[in-house]
């Protein structure tokens, strides 16, 4: 979130995560604790990418 990557994220009482990317966009349901690792892995390795690039 503070890189603006997500703008919410909530874990639902059924192991379930509401994600929202940004105000705009629509909310994911994502099935549960692997998909959010997944989703955190991609936005590292986007922080990671920029910011290598701009060194």
């Amino acid at each position: 979130m503070r890189r603006q990557l997500l703008h919410a994220a909530v874990l639902t009482p059924g192991g379930q995560w509401l994600v929202q990317h940004s105000v705009e966009f629509p909310v994911q349901l994502l099935a549960g604790p692997t998909t959010m690792v997944d989703l955190s892995a991609e936005m590292q390795h986007h922080i990671r990418t920029t910011r290598n690039r701009t060194r």
